[in-house]
């Protein structure tokens, strides 16, 4: 879902020191990289929605999903940037996926991030792997969807 069509609580207010970490961190394009956005929440031990709720209160974009669905100049998926489709798919890792499913057929995006841990392979195939499989990838850590 992008920025533009979500619906924000009129009182949203950004959290000041998130604030300000924020915007060490903002690229070129005024946006922040999912992977940047989720290391501020860890060393401020804090949720990254918290981060992500600062995020759309200053009206910030993400980039560069860690599971390439979103964010990436010029494609509109990751995917291609990181060749993920010439990868190996490690033998088990779609019934993993399948596995992990909610009882609507949902899979959350910390579900794919534990998978591609425990398989030890870059989140980005995962994600592939998962969008592929036409598995609806819900519950972005940072609520970007």
């Amino acid at each position: 879902m992008a920025l533009s069509d979500k619906k924000l609580p009129q009182n949203l207010k950004p959290d000041q020191n998130l604030t300000a970490e924020i915007q060490t961190v903002l690229n070129s394009e005024g946006t922040i990289p999912c992977a940047a956005a989720i290391k501020i929440a860890s060393k401020k031990g804090i949720d990254s929605s918290a981060v992500g709720e600062t995020l759309d209160a200053l009206g910030i974009h993400l980039s560069h999903c860690q599971l390439g669905l979103f964010g990436f100049p010029g494609h509109a998926k990751g995917w291609e940037q990181a060749r993920v489709a010439d990868q190996l798919v490690p033998e088990g890792l779609r019934d993993a996926l399948r596995n992990a499913r909610d009882s609507e057929g949902r899979l959350s995006c910390s579900a794919i991030w534990k998978i591609a841990d425990q398989f030890r392979i870059p989140r980005v195939l995962a994600g592939f792997v998962a969008d592929q499989a036409g598995f609806k990838i819900v519950g972005c850590q940072l609520g970007a969807f």
